[in-house]
This record gives C-alpha cells, structure tokens and sequence, in this order.
C-alpha cells in the first residue's frame, strides 16, 4: 500500500472539501435567487445546448452521472412547473425525451446572470488567471480519466 505523503493528504483534504463546500454554496444562491435546486439548473441548461432542446432521459442520466429514477423525479418536477415536457421516443416505446418548453427556457435566462454572478464570486474572481488556467488543466485531466 502506498499510502499519502503528509503533503498530498492535506491536498487531497482541502480539495474535497473545498468540492462540496463549493457545489452546496452555488446550491444555496440558486435556491435563494431562482427558487431551483442547481442540479435543476443544469438539466435546463444540458437541454438548451441540446439539439431541437430535446435529449433523451437515459442521456441526462448519463450525461449528470446519475441515476434514471433520479433524472426521473428531476424531469417530473421540471414539468410540474411548465420548464420541461416529456415525450416518447419514436424509435423506442419504452424511451422518454424531455423537451425544453419555452417557459423553461425563459426560467433558465433569469437564473443565468445569478449563477454566473454566484461562479465569479465564490471561484473565478478567487483565482489569479494562472490559476484559473491550471483548475481547468486539472479538471479536464480528471474528466478524461473519470469519464473512461
């Protein structure tokens, strides 16, 4: 076993909790500025970026890692407030898309400049350009290798 040198696990402490500090915090004003969870959030924006702003729900699962019951209960509340409506798959019957209406996409508008202001503040406008530069070396790094 090749255990963490005393430097590497300070590391490896500050980013976890930094991690979840972060993603709760940007949670928080998105709660309080646009009355959404931000996972809520970023399905809206993974649909807007989508073709036709439709994806099918098996992707949305796949594409925020996480489970289809999950994206499920997600979507059902998205289409409780008027943001998204599902559809059935043409080419497979037991197969759902969840189309971005209108409405939604006007929600994702508003919450935009809050959660932008939220990134700056709590990430961006902390790190000097270099270090901006190195946080996405790294993050891109371990997406590759997380995402094999």
């Amino acid at each position: 076993m090749r255990w963490l040198t005393e430097d590497e696990q300070s590391t490896w402490q500050a980013f976890g909790m930094a991690s979840r500090l972060l993603v709760d915090r940007l949670d928080r004003d998105m709660q309080a500025q646009a009355g959404m969870p931000i996972t809520y959030y970023e399905l809206l924006v993974l649909l807007s970026g989508a073709p036709e702003r439709t994806a099918r729900m098996s992707d949305l699962a796949k594409w925020t890692n996480s489970k289809p019951s999950r994206i499920s209960h997600a979507v059902n509340k998205l289409e409780e407030a008027g943001w998204v409506r599902r559809e059935h798959f043409a080419g497979d019957r037991r197969g759902w898309l969840a189309v971005l209406t209108d409405k939604g996409q006007a929600a994702l508008e508003a919450a935009a400049p809050g959660h932008v202001a939220s990134v700056r503040e709590h990430l961006v406008d902390l790190l000097t350009r270099e270090q901006l530069k190195q946080l996405g070396d790294i993050s891109r790094v371990l997406l590759s290798h997380l995402t094999r």
